[in-house]
């Protein structure tokens, strides 16, 4: 399109918006008898998860998958915001909706939960960790502020409260989670989780300042009489304007929450006022507009053939590969996660964050790399060029990359249940906590993790050393299988013949370090496997690995507190308490031994990941230990023989570490 063309294009469409906002709409009305391809959808806002299925709106995720339901919220919103009250002519706006949801237990033989709401709020967006007794209303931060600016009727299906009369009653939330009244339905003979098709009508008397909710009965198929009413004055608790629309969640107790229909009507007291300042200000507002058109196109003219700070050379190796990813444009990315909300969030580390995102109607992880990191264009090297050549079921896949505008991306598949820790250790900062992993899920994860780094130490074309190898880098799939991944770190040792990577910059995760790693400067498979032997303690024990210093105070965390239970004879008091006692108790001394081994002082004396394989696989006894903690001495003596070429360890003379980048 010419210059001129796309001036007067913009022009044109300026003017008809200037035209559309002049023009005052009536009554604030809609209806949809069912939602199927045929009706607009697109007047409707969806957070992630939710969406039109089966001619109705699944709230949160209607599949026969516990993993993929477990744990979710979700909002739908009509996309145009309703005009609740009006300061300047002190009027509020009376409204009444009418809605039919169908509440469905995933599993009939177990409990259900949580529930779902209608909700007028000021912000559309789904508040984060806003599932289980949250609804998706609130979340633990919001909850109680007047800043909330939400208010829902809620149809709650299990008593997550005290306070909560049952599981199974309405309740009137105002900025909290805590209904101002709550009615049980059990006397009006409704049962929420009972699979059949709920009809309520929720009536807003702007004049009286009073909300009302009805319900129709099963039986007759007319609506009772007022189940709950009582006077609320919304203009002190919501702003003007308000969406609205609808939230529901899951917990570990499951449901599908759907609505089936959604009829709304709502008065119209539109501003003459706001009218006489749009009169005034749009020509202005045009034109400062076109102005600014203008001078982009200029400048993005002059510029457009600037070359970027680009890095031809990955571009190179990425497109070279026979399965190379795909190069995504920005503005993909942008869209996918809704411009990096931090409410698609999903972690955040020291290389960056990652968000959750919708590609072409696939769920993925994107990692965007922190600008402030001081090596975030390297590890965006390592990790993209690494990770991408590479192919294992418990590797994390990479699905593509980008660098434009200085962003540097990369796109994985998402894993739904997040990563190993929050399940070890759970959410510290939301206070959450996991269900415990059993025993058998422990051992396969373990399992899984350790194929992976078999993998990336023997069975690459070229070895790699991932050098990260830590509980917050091993991601579960909707199985609970392990996937390795955050190859920030990870270095590829062209040679054959060579073991180790030198560097000046001591880089992991205090705590899975290996001692000798503070004195040499150096990444090899032996500190992998350390590394390996600290995840297994923790994953084992419940218990945090400690932090390692530049000092190397071996004496510290996790590794020393197991030889000391193991000299005592008595390493199993060191299994979670979690597990409450279902395990093999041979079983699980003979991991924990493993895991020792992986982290003897002496590198030489650390079995190789084929090795440690053959052991899980009951192919090999665990390996034997002293009863006493070994010392550690450096440098390391070599013993007399080794079998196992896998783990030589190349002596060398290196410069002294400058720094130690901690993850």
């Amino acid at each position: 399109m010419s210059f001129s063309r796309a001036f007067e294009s913009l022009f044109l469409a300026l003017l008809l918006l200037g035209g559309g906002i002049l023009t005052q709409v009536g009554c604030f009305s809609f209806n949809f008898p069912n939602f199927t391809d045929q009706n607009p959808v697109d007047l409707l806002m969806f957070s992630p998860n939710s969406r039109i299925s089966g001619a109705a709106i699944q709230v949160t995720p209607d599949v026969n998958t516990k993993s993929y339901t477990i744990n979710q919220s979700g909002r739908t919103f009509y996309k145009k915001q309703f005009r609740l009250w009006s300061k300047s002519k002190g009027v509020a706006a009376s409204f009444n909706t009418t809605f039919v949801f169908t509440i469905t237990p995933l599993d009939p033989n177990t409990p259900v939960g949580e529930g779902l709401a209608f909700i007028l709020a000021a912000d559309a967006a789904l508040p984060e960790s806003s599932y289980g007794q949250w609804l998706g209303i609130l979340n633990a931060a919001t909850n109680g502020s007047s800043q909330a600016n939400v208010v829902a009727v809620e149809f709650d299906t299990r008593k997550s409260y005290p306070e909560d009369l049952d599981g199974n009653h309405v309740g009137l939330d105002v900025n909290s989670i805590i209904s101002i009244k709550q009615v049980s339905l059990g006397g009006y003979g409704v049962n929420l989780t009972a699979g059949n098709q709920t009809s309520v009508r929720v009536v807003f008397d702007g004049k009286n300042n009073t909300v009302s909710v009805l319900v129709m009965s099963n039986g007759t198929g007319e609506y009772m009489p007022v189940i709950m009413s009582l006077p609320l004055n919304l203009s002190d608790r919501l702003p003007e304007k308000v969406f609205v629309g609808f939230s529901a969640s899951t917990s570990n107790y499951l449901q599908q929450n759907i609505i089936n229909s959604w009829e709304f009507v709502g008065d119209d007291i539109g501003e003459d006022a706001e009218l006489l300042w749009v009169w005034i200000t749009v020509p202005a507002v045009v034109i400062v507009l076109i102005s600014g058109v203008v001078f982009y196109m200029y400048w993005e003219r002059k510029h457009r053939e600037r070359p970027e700070d680009a890095y031809p050379m990955i571009e190179d190796q990425i497109r070279g590969s026979s399965m190379a990813p795909l190069n995504f444009k920005l503005r993909e990315l942008r869209k996918a996660t809704g411009n990096f909300n931090p409410r698609n969030k999903l972690g955040q580390g020291g290389f960056g964050t990652v968000y959750k995102g919708l590609l072409a109607n696939k769920e993925v992880a994107v990692k965007r790399v922190s600008k402030d990191s001081r090596q975030g264009k390297q590890e965006f090297v390592a990790e993209v060029t690494t990770i991408g050549s590479l192919r294992h079921k418990n590797l994390v896949k990479l699905i593509g990359w980008c660098y434009e505008k200085g962003e540097l991306l990369i796109v994985y598949e998402y894993m739904p249940n997040s990563s190993l820790d929050k399940f070890i250790f759970g959410d510290e900062k939301l206070g959450l906590q996991q269900p415990p992993l059993s025993w058998e899920k422990r051992r396969t994860i373990i399992h899984g993790v350790a194929l992976a780094l078999d993998y990336l130490h023997n069975g690459c074309e070229k070895r790699v050393l991932h050098r990260d190898i830590k509980a917050s880098n091993i991601m579960l799939d909707s199985d609970f299988s392990a996937r390795l991944g955050d190859f920030g770190l990870a270095r590829t040792i062209q040679q054959s013949d060579v073991t180790h990577h030198s560097t000046k910059t001591i880089a992991g995760t205090p705590g899975y370090m290996a001692p000798e790693t503070f004195l040499v400067g150096r990444a090899t498979v032996e500190t992998d496997v350390y590394a390996f032997g600290v995840l297994v303690l923790e994953v084992l024990c419940g218990r945090k690995p400690g932090n390692q210093s530049e000092h190397n105070d071996y004496n510290n965390g996790i590794v020393y507190w197991l030889w000391e239970l193991r000299r005592e004879e008595r390493i199993v008091d060191a299994v979670d308490s979690k597990l409450a006692g279902e395990f093999d108790e041979d079983e699980m001394a003979g991991m924990l031994v493993l895991g020792l081994a992986c982290c003897h002082p002496n590198p030489h004396q650390r079995p190789s990941m084929r090795t440690v394989l053959q052991v899980l696989t009951g192919e090999a006894p665990p390996p034997l230990l002293a009863a006493e903690r070994p010392d550690f001495v450096w440098p390391a003596m070599p013993p007399s023989f080794k079998e196992d070429t896998d783990n030589a360890f190349i002596k060398s003379q290196l410069t002294p570490f400058t720094a130690l980048a901690g993850r």
